[in-house]
């Protein structure tokens, strides 16, 4: 019956978020204070139907519930209580109803935040809601994490013995809400796009409003990868046994934007500069989140720890990415022009300096992106298959 009760919620929080996505949006477009309410009202009870499907994901696991398939092939009767409620984000599923937790838990923070201009608010928390219809809809229509088994198996599967770890147990969590947080991010951008705010005036006040969300994202994915990072040495050793695997390389792309972000936010609140750049990467940090998300889950590179191996959702994962990073870069490309200008700072500066580190955390990110892409772009262009690994990173990184 909980499970049950898991599946409505996990459906509710679907419906939840398009009613936020469209009473956000028609608040904006009507200038309408109370229709704007609703949609910040649904935001937040689209974060509580998901926690609540969440607790009885958790549930299924704490009982040790075979009949549930996600249970079934990621927990155990015997495994200690820490590791049984690890494993209800150890699979492809049950780490996705995380992503969408996490994700509907910064829309509700948004949709509660202070100070920000309505028609800026507005039009971020539909943003919000968008990405949370997209991901609750894969999650709801592809990857349930309540399906049942008929008959139940009297002994589960257990959780991969190398995954049973205390720091790889809160890794997920810490990783998510880095990754998921800059979709806060995306969101203020896309909505300062929609607003197409050429005063000069308007941005230095908008690199203050998206730089907290900024800096608390990037300082979960930062305690995330450390804590990864920490697990993986000590589990097979101080050899870089998984220096650049495609997986790891997922969490330091944005990573390396989310600090040029920070970075950047900086220059555009103090001096009013940079206003198109900071926004490009706040666009940029949540596209490589999703970039992640779709090679960890679509098995097209091969890594020791991928979530799926799963071309069909897969699939489906990058016509997400395609919908949204292609829609609001779309939207960059029509407002840049009046993102131009600004304020002026000296070459020989603080700004400066800032706006040199920005130049290195790209060029480091770009040449992740690459090495990291190159095999399937060769593979599509020729049919050649290739492997990239250190000799390439050490060769183009490190310098």
């Amino acid at each position: 019956m909980i499970v049950e009760f898991g599946t409505f919620a996990l459906v509710l929080a679907l419906a939840l978020s398009v009613l936020q996505t469209a009473m956000s949006a028609a608040g904006r477009w009507r200038r309408s204070p109370v229709l704007a309410g609703a949609g910040e009202g649904a935001a937040l009870a689209a974060a509580a139907a998901v926690a609540l499907a969440f607790a009885a994901l958790i549930y299924a696991f704490v009982t040790s519930d075979f009949s549930v398939s996600n249970v079934a092939g990621n927990s155990h009767t015997d495994k200690p209580m820490l590791y049984k409620v690890a494993g209800a984000w150890g699979s492809h599923e049950g780490s996705l109803l995380l992503w969408c937790l996490v994700l509907t838990v910064f829309g509700g923070a948004l949709a509660r935040a202070r100070g920000l201009p309505f028609g800026l608010k507005a039009s971020a928390v539909a943003t919000q809601g968008a990405l949370g219809s997209l991901f609750l809809a894969f999650a709801v229509f592809t990857s349930s994490p309540f399906v049942r088994l008929d008959p139940a198996p009297f002994q589960g599967a257990s959780l991969n013995p190398l995954l049973q770890d205390p720091a790889l147990a809160v890794h997920p969590p810490l990783l998510y809400a880095g990754y998921v947080g800059f979709s806060v991010c995306f969101s203020l951008a896309v909505a300062a796009l929609i607003e197409g705010r050429a005063q000069t005036a308007f941005w230095p006040a908008w690199g203050r409003w998206v730089r907290p969300w900024a800096l608390a994202s990037w300082a979960f994915l930062t305690v995330g990868i450390a804590l990864g990072s920490f697990w993986a040495y000590y589990e097979l050793g101080w050899g870089g046994w998984w220096f650049w695997d495609p997986v790891e390389n997922a969490s330091f792309m944005p990573w390396l934007a989310g600090a040029a972000l920070l970075h950047s936010a900086v220059v555009t609140e103090r001096r009013g500069a940079l206003a198109g750049w900071t926004v490009f990467l706040a666009l940029l940090a949540f596209t490589f989140s999703m970039l992640g998300a779709f090679l960890v889950r679509s098995g097209v590179l091969t890594s020791v720890h991928a979530f799926a191996v799963d071309p069909q959702r897969g699939l489906m994962l990058l016509a997400i990415l395609g919908v949204t990073a292609g829609a609001a870069f779309a939207l960059f490309a029509w407002r840049s022009p009046q993102l131009k200008g600004g304020g002026m700072f000296a070459p020989v500066s603080r700004e400066g300096a800032l706006v040199l580190n920005n130049l290195f955390l790209t060029a480091a990110a770009a040449t992740v992106l690459l090495g990291t892409l190159y095999p399937l772009i060769l593979e599509a262009a020729s049919g050649a298959t290739i492997s990239v690994g250190p000799p390439y990173f050490a060769a183009t990184f490190v310098p």
